[in-house]
């Protein structure tokens, strides 16, 4: 018996329906990445991007089978748009024909200074660690530090360690000239600087950053005023990196316009931009997100970043081997 007109029309509609509310979110979240119009609580779940453009093309697919042409045409538009801005980080760009000195550099976040201070310093021995930038630097911490051969291994320093969150510091090989900190105004973080004098290179200006996080929706509003307080490239002048913690990824507007000054996300341009750097390694049940980076001025060649655990922090580190113009 053949299925009356009526009823085949209801499950029709119904299955287009189905369609367009799993479309729907994802098309959405297309518009907000390209657009970027992450506010309030969508400052949150704008980090999470990349896990959208790995499910954008399977809705688009379904909707495909089910012969829904406008909901997989949409799907399949939203689907190119994120996968088209998040890909590309898993792909190497070619990089500047630079032949100055190599430069090692690690950035790490020590959680409130609970970071194993020995697995950061053998870290620190064993790669080879020219700068090292660190952020929830306690004074204890700083002391224990230096207590297990961080002093001989990285004795120029531009420190503020502080109890809790607000701590920072810069550690070089290197003299150093010109060391400070500035602090942000609501939650009162620090970010060490210095100029770092790479025998062979120009002077090479680098700063610790650790803009406030989006923790709440309250939160929000200073967050975007610390991500735009962090410094700007210098295209026509010194050269300069920020590395760090920034609390935010490549998916946040605000760290595109930062880059488009004259920056280069070093783990981006080495391939390795969607391996995270937070969320689960202190137990919490968050997908892993990638906020912290190394920014480099456009005219360093990245020549490979890697992710690095570090005990007791609930984020990794990251190395990035740098080849530096030549004075």
């Amino acid at each position: 018996m053949d299925t009356p007109p009526r009823a085949r029309a209801r499950g029709g509609r119904w299955t287009t329906g189905v369609c367009w509310l799993a479309v729907a979110p994802v098309a959405a979240w297309a518009l907000l990445r390209l657009a970027g119009l992450e506010r309030g609580p969508l400052v949150l779940t704008a980090a999470f991007t990349p896990y959208v453009a790995a499910v954008a093309p399977a809705v688009a697919v379904l909707a495909l089978a089910l012969r829904r042409r406008a909901p997989a045409a949409v799907a399949a538009l939203a689907a190119l748009a994120l996968v088209g801005a998040v890909a590309p980080r898993a792909l190497a760009d070619g990089r500047p024909g630079v032949d100055g000195p190599v430069l090692r550099l690690l950035t790490a976040n020590l959680r409130l200074g609970s970071a194993d201070p020995a697995a950061l310093v053998a870290l620190v021995r064993t790669q080879r660690v020219d700068v090292l930038t660190v952020q929830e630097l306690t004074p204890q911490l700083a002391a224990d530090l230096d207590r297990l051969g961080l002093a001989t291994l990285l004795p120029h320093r531009s420190l503020s360690p502080e109890a809790g969150a607000t701590g920072s510091g810069l550690y070089a090989r290197h003299p150093l000239r010109d060391p400070g900190h500035r602090r942000h105004r609501r939650y009162f973080l620090t970010q060490a600087y210095g100029t770092v004098l790479v025998p062979g290179a120009p002077p090479l200006r680098v700063e610790s950053a650790h803009p406030g996080a989006p923790y709440t929706i309250d939160a929000v509003p200073q967050w975007w005023t610390d991500q735009r307080a962090q410094p700007p490239a210098t295209p026509a002048g010194g050269l300069s990196v920020l590395a760090g913690d920034f609390n935010a990824t490549l998916d946040h507007a605000t760290m595109r316009r930062l880059i488009a000054t004259g920056y280069t996300d070093a783990a981006d341009a080495a391939g390795a931009g969607l391996r995270g750097t937070w969320g689960p390694y202190d137990g919490d049940p968050i997908p892993p997100v990638t906020i912290d980076h190394v920014l480099v001025d456009r005219r360093i060649a990245v020549r490979d970043v890697d992710v690095r655990p570090v005990p007791g922090s609930d984020h990794r580190a990251l190395l990035a081997e740098l080849r530096l113009p030549a004075a």
